[in-house]
């Protein structure tokens, strides 16, 4: 049997290096396919609400007057809304960040309850008076000007 001359070999070699490159891709996606943290708005939570054991994030604005410290003394209760107004009900037990407040921007990451209140086991909050989550920035400018206003009413200090 005569050897396979050197351009075939160099195509074997490459297509046998296009496979090991395919192979690990889809080991990686099969590694991270539960890794993946989805992001929803209110109205998308609403609208197409992800399976109850689904990882995801909530994003949006704080709705004034919606936060409220539970009996318990450590679990949070707050409204999330969204430019649209589409609310939904959240519940954190842990650590608050500092800059949590009431007319804020916040992440929430958890999952949501068959009861459609979404369980936050981490929450990100907005890093100065100005952050508006990425997903609202398509908002007017009166709109985001009102946002602004509203937090700074809610906290004088700032």
């Amino acid at each position: 049997m005569s050897a396979l001359k050197a351009k075939h070999q160099r195509l074997v070699l490459g297509l046998i290096a296009l496979l090991a490159l395919v192979g690990a891709g889809l080991l990686a996606a099969y590694a991270l396919r539960n890794q993946a943290d989805y992001f929803y708005l209110p109205g998308q939570m609403l609208a197409d609400p992800p399976r109850p054991d689904r990882d995801v994030r909530l994003g949006g604005m704080v709705e004034e007057g919606s936060l409220a410290t539970q009996p318990d003394g450590v679990t949070l209760a707050f409204v999330v809304t969204d430019k649209d107004r589409a609310r939904v009900p959240v519940r954190f037990s842990g650590i608050v960040p500092d800059l949590f407040v009431e007319g804020s921007g916040v992440v929430a990451e958890g999952r949501l309850r068959s009861d459609g209140v979404f369980e936050a086991s981490n929450l990100l909050a907005k890093h100065d008076e100005n952050y508006i989550p990425r997903e609202l920035e398509d908002m007017t400018k009166a709109q985001a000007e009102q946002i602004v206003a509203e937090t700074r009413a809610a906290d004088p200090g700032t």
